[in-house]
């Protein structure tokens, strides 16, 4: 096989992807802060990242994917200071943090199931591993690389830079993140303004809080992840990943805050999903821009012109690079709608059609071309225009200008089942829409309007019809019987 190539947002270079183990894959997703409904923004890494998973696993490694939730110590404006973003919805509510926290990541699964997000091997929570984190601190702090005041530990970024590089990920040097930073010297118990929290001492009226060696409070955002990432993947593992937006500060304090325990980076490769625009500006509810994905099922946001089965998201998503920005718009949308039943369209006419004796096209190169996209950092839209290519040798050939043979007809079908099913996801999750079980239902249905037909019931024939058709499902009867396909 050929190589497999990633991005490698640490060096900066593509780099062939050689994991720790010969045969498993351990791999790190930053996953969501559950204190609101998730958004477009939430299903680009979600997306993403499980298509890496299901790569490796058709590549035959065993994975370990831990995504995490966080539900604790993310604090407003992604800082050191203020109130918690849980602890806030709560207030504002009138709930328990933990009553928000468990809403919102029942919601997040939902809408993951619905676009067919494959479950992660583990699911810690930052809550859930108090212990494991003060125990990180500890090391930290008798490795010479964090102190205590009053009731609050922070980590020392100047010592750890005497030894270590703070900025290797991000490519920032101190001296500059030192000069950004002098109009908060004063301001905070820090030693110096670049310093982050590893615990943090609660307020009187912050709600959620634990007991530690320096006082009740709770841990810090970037110290979570370091934890629950070492702890169930060990002090090295292969692959970390997330948005590109958690590069500086939080994926940057990962790394100094693994090296300061461990003496050791943890992760080999860091990978970095682009963010979704709304007219070239960030999606995200910090910025009040968002869509939540119900919106986008449902229709109902005022900037949607319709609402958009969760499949189209998907394929929506996959029509970029994950490197790339994407920017939102229902013209594209609509677009991605399409080109979805276009290609599931031809996936059913792939299955009727006839086998010829001999072929009248070459096709043997389309598995390789798709292969090498694939193998190229995960470029989906370079196999997506593969399959695309695909489609119109199908489509022509239903219409008589080209002979496929059954082994060609055999190869293109298990091209579309690598890649648009069993890779890319593009099924749906609904059980009610199974493509199976919908096949059986519309065979039945067509089989009650031969019947019909039959009986020169012809109102109940184009009842049947017309009913189907505002079910945006299309008719056409042959010599050969009545057939059915999405519209395009």
């Amino acid at each position: 096989m050929e190589d497999f190539k990633i991005h490698n947002t640490l060096t900066g270079n593509k780099e062939v992807f050689k994991p720790i183990k010969a045969e498993s894959v351990t791999m790190y997703v930053c996953g969501p802060t559950v204190y609101g409904e998730p958004h477009l923004g939430h299903a680009r890494p979600a997306i993403t990242f499980d298509i890496l998973f299901r790569y490796l696993k058709f590549l035959g490694y065993k994975v370990r994917y831990v995504r995490n939730i966080t539900d604790v110590g993310h604090l407003l404006n992604d800082a050191d200071e203020g109130g918690d973003k849980i602890g806030e919805k709560a207030k504002a509510l009138q709930l328990e943090p933990m009553e928000v926290a468990h809403f919102y990541t029942k919601k997040y699964h939902e809408s993951m199931y619905k676009l067919n997000v494959d479950n992660p091997s583990i699911e810690p929570t930052a809550s859930g591993h108090m212990i494991e984190q003060i125990e990180m601190i500890k090391k930290i702090i008798d490795n010479g690389f964090a102190y205590e005041v009053n009731g609050s530990v922070y980590f020392d970024v100047v010592k750890y830079n005497e030894t270590n590089n703070y900025g290797i990920l991000s490519r920032r040097k101190i001296e500059d993140l030192m000069d950004n930073s002098r109009e908060l010297d004063g301001q905070s118990d820090k030693k110096n303004p670049v310093d982050f929290a590893l615990w943090k001492k609660a307020s009187p009226e912050h709600i959620m809080r634990w007991p530690s060696p320096w006082g009740n409070g709770f841990p810090g955002w970037h110290l979570e992840c370091s934890t629950m990432s070492c702890k169930y993947l060990g002090e090295e593992f292969d692959i970390h990943g997330g948005g590109m937006d958690l590069v500086f500060p939080h994926h940057e304090a990962e790394i100094a805050q693994c090296c300061a325990a461990n003496k050791k980076q943890a992760a080999k490769y860091w990978m970095h999903n682009n963010m979704i625009t709304i007219s070239g500006q960030k999606m995200g509810k910090s910025l009040g821009n968002f869509i939540t994905l119900d919106e986008f099922f449902n229709g109902t946001h005022d900037k949607l012109e319709q609402a958009y089965h969760p499949m189209v998201i998907r394929f929506f998503l996959l029509q970029a690079h994950y490197r790339s920005t994407i920017d939102f718009s229902n013209d594209a949308l609509q677009a991605a709608e399409k080109g979805l039943i276009r290609l599931f369209n031809a996936i059913k006419t792939l299955n009727d059609l006839s086998p010829k004796d001999k072929s009248t096209i070459d096709i043997s190169s389309f598995k390789s071309k798709c292969d090498e996209a694939m193998n190229d950092d995960l470029n989906t839209p370079i196999v997506l225009s593969y399959l695309f290519d695909m489609v119109k040798i199908i489509n022509s050939t239903k219409e008589g200008k080209h002979d496929l043979s059954g082994e060609d007809i055999e190869q293109f079908q298990k091209i579309f089942d690598k890649y648009a099913i069993t890779i890319f996801g593009l099924c749906n999750s609904e059980e009610d829409n199974n493509a199976s079980d919908l096949d059986g239902l519309m065979s039945l249905i067509l089989e009650i309007r031969d019947q019909s037909k039959e009986n020169k019931d012809w109102a109940t024939a184009d009842k049947i019809r017309d009913g189907l058709n505002n079910l945006n499902i299309e008719i056409k009867d042959t010599k050969d019987g009545a057939t059915w396909s999405y519209k395009k």
